[in-house]
């Protein structure tokens, strides 16, 4: 792992954790995030990675603590931001800050997931951007023989 300076359009500098099986992505109003895996499932558990890494710094949460994420929706778009808005609204809405994500069980309509990691700690957890929301622009859900590659922008 490494920490790289990531500008954002001069709007933002923050220190980002970039793993191989993720990476941020700049946009003039957002902030993307891309993620890979060897099947989609391992896919949409680096998204949920990649999105904690945007929010805070996952170095200093520990997994003490487990959620399960049950989600269903119409297709695998829909899943995705599903997804990703639960794991947003268990750090807004919960104070919740989510370090492994296990997915357990992925259809083209269904999702189910734990999530291990701490209560929100204001004096251990450094913030680094506030993300409002998941959006569909320019969402994308591949997956052949290679692997699986998902990517999603955040609304900042």
């Amino acid at each position: 792992m490494s920490t790289i300076q990531v500008d954002f359009s001069s709007r933002h500098s923050v220190p980002l954790y970039m793993m191989e099986n993720y990476r941020i992505l700049d946009h003039p109003a957002d902030i993307g995030i891309e993620a890979e895996g060897r099947t989609l499932r391992e896919a949409f558990a680096n998204a949920a990675k990649a999105l904690t890494s945007v929010i805070l710094d996952p170095a200093a949460i520990e997994p003490r603590e487990e959620r399960e994420v049950t989600i269903s929706a119409f297709d695998r778009e829909q899943l995705l931001v599903r997804w990703l808005s639960e794991i947003l609204y268990l750090y807004d809405g919960v104070g919740f800050v989510g370090r492994e994500f296990d997915v357990e069980e992925l259809s083209e309509m269904r999702l189910r997931a734990r999530v291990r990691g701490e209560m929100f700690d204001g004096n251990k957890h450094r913030t680094r951007l506030d993300v409002k929301a998941i959006t569909y622009h320019q969402l994308q859900i591949n997956e052949d023989e290679k692997g699986a590659r998902v990517r999603v922008f955040l609304d900042i």
